[in-house]
């Protein structure tokens, strides 16, 4: 065995090794504090740049949900004042049908036309007046509808709607009808069937463009799922292997400090032999 004094190859040799086990018990002890895998990104360059753009679009996913969301929200504004329209022609209906029978005087026909007015005006104030924030849905408006449900800016990532539903009582046919005579009253029947039809149709619109709207919530609830989990599989830190390969550190490291106290006694060696 060669003894040296100057250079300690040993002692060298064993703090080299100290060191790249520091390093690796040290990334092990930030992965777990950090739940990460990749805390230090020089551990997996490229599998932190992927997981990256992997959160990006989680996150724009998230916001198009949302979007989706609360374009449902715009369709069950229109839904619940329309469901109204149709309670009120079913009452007027109703009142049609009572004042088109003899079993009613002219003076208990003018009581029901006084009931069926005021439905009248009721129904074309909530055409006039619902709205989605500051937008009018049921008045004619014609608006052009964009509703961004997806994290590109291609046309793939929008669902477009033509918003231009009228149900107002002069579009529908019925802010002259009356029932303060039996003519009066048959003719109301045929007018209001008429305006039922019309606002049947309204609704089917708007329910065909809620049910697309679902679909992309789900779509996009799935995507998010799936993505997670992908990103999970890259960036997120395996805590039992993290645990198990710092407490491996840990135990190396007691005894490469004892190999490096019997490097360092090396030259003491030497001295004896001098002696």
């Amino acid at each position: 065995m060669s003894l040296r004094i100057n250079t300690n190859v040993t002692s060298l040799a064993v703090q080299n090794a100290m060191r790249t086990n520091n390093r690796s018990t040290e990334r092990s002890m930030k992965n777990l504090a950090t739940g990460s895998r990749i805390a230090e990104r020089s551990s997996d360059v490229a599998g932190g740049a992927i997981a990256d753009q992997m959160n990006s679009d989680i996150k724009g996913m998230e916001s198009a949900k949302r979007n989706a969301e609360s374009a449902v929200s715009f369709a069950n504004v229109a839904e619940g004042a329309l469901n109204e329209q149709t309670n009120i022609l079913m009452r007027m209906r109703e009142l049609s049908v009572q004042a088109a029978s003899d079993n009613y005087s002219s003076k208990e026909r003018t009581m029901m036309n006084s009931e069926y007015v005021e439905l009248k005006s009721e129904l074309d104030r909530i055409a006039k007046t619902t709205r989605f924030g500051s937008q009018k849905i049921l008045d004619g408006s014609v608006q052009e509808l964009d509703f961004q449900v997806g994290t590109t800016s291609g046309q793939e990532s929008r669902i477009s709607y033509k918003s231009n539903s009228n149900t107002t009582g002069s579009e529908l046919g019925i802010d002259s009808l009356g029932v303060e005579s039996k003519d009066d009253a048959r003719d109301s029947m045929d007018s209001i069937d008429k305006a039922m039809s019309t606002i049947g149709n309204t609704r089917a619109k708007f329910g065909a463009l809620q049910s697309r709207l679902d679909s992309a919530q789900n779509n996009l609830a799935t995507q998010v799922e799936n993505i997670s989990a992908a990103r999970s599989q890259i960036a997120d830190a395996d805590l039992a292997k993290e645990t198990t390969d710092v407490r491996r550190g840990q135990i190396i490291q007691q005894y490469q400090t004892a190999m490096l106290q019997e490097a360092n006694n090396q030259t003491g060696l030497a001295l004896k032999l001098i002696g």
